[in-house]
């Protein structure tokens, strides 16, 4: 089942990310973007960052050469850390995010790929196969790394291409105060949910210990 929810966690991913690509770029020049800053803009969203580090993280486990180029995408500290954030990825989407458009078509297709199936197929490997109870609470230090940066990236480039990400970084709309809320209240979830990953790590190992 593990190997069975990989290698699905693996081609859906990719075909999630490919075909997004693929239309948001013709999509993102019709909007005055040019193809640069079209591909930049593609690779500024969290669900597309965190979405590539599970492809990475099947790639890195399901042959020799995959783990031969990416040793590090591996290892038990990132397969958790990668859980902990594409769990944040489906939690954010679906109640906040969801609700704010609608898309069609192949648009509603990525995105029921990359913010639903992508996130339950890595946290269930994860619980099977991934997770045998070697995380420390050391590692959300770690993990927490990951958001901080995305967050710092994202507002610093506000002001240069005059766009956010997501709706609710934007300050010029929202104002600073609740900007920092936000940014605030998901840096506390993922907080949460790193806490939740250890005992999670450590409750698995419990009931079915297994080897790294």
């Amino acid at each position: 089942m593990g190997r069975f929810l990989q290698v699905a966690g693996l081609a859906l991913g990719l075909i999630g990310l490919v075909l997004q690509f693929c239309i948001t770029i013709p999509a993102s020049m019709e909007a005055g973007r040019g193809l640069l800053g079209s591909i930049v803009f593609y690779f500024s969203f969290f669900t597309i960052l965190t979405n590539i580090g599970a492809v990475l993280v099947h790639t890195s486990l399901l042959s020799p050469a995959g783990y031969a180029w990416l040793p590090a995408f591996a290892g038990l500290r990132m397969r958790a850390g990668v859980a902990v954030s594409i769990t944040l990825v489906f939690i954010v989407y679906a109640t906040v995010l969801a609700r704010l458009w609608q898309p069609q078509g192949l648009f509603l297709l990525c995105d029921i790929l990359l913010h639903y199936v992508t996130p339950l197929l890595f946290v269930l490997w994860w619980l099977i196969s991934g997770a045998n109870g070697k995380t420390r609470w050391s590692d959300i230090s770690w993990w927490m790394l990951y958001p901080i940066a995305y967050l710092a990236y994202a507002l610093a480039r506000t002001p240069l291409a005059g766009e956010v990400p997501y709706p609710f970084l934007d300050v010029t709309k929202n104002g600073a105060a609740s900007v920092a809320i936000s940014a605030l209240a998901i840096t506390g979830l993922f907080l949460v949910l790193c806490v939740i990953a250890v005992l999670a790590d450590r409750g698995v190992a419990r009931v079915s210990p297994r080897k790294a």
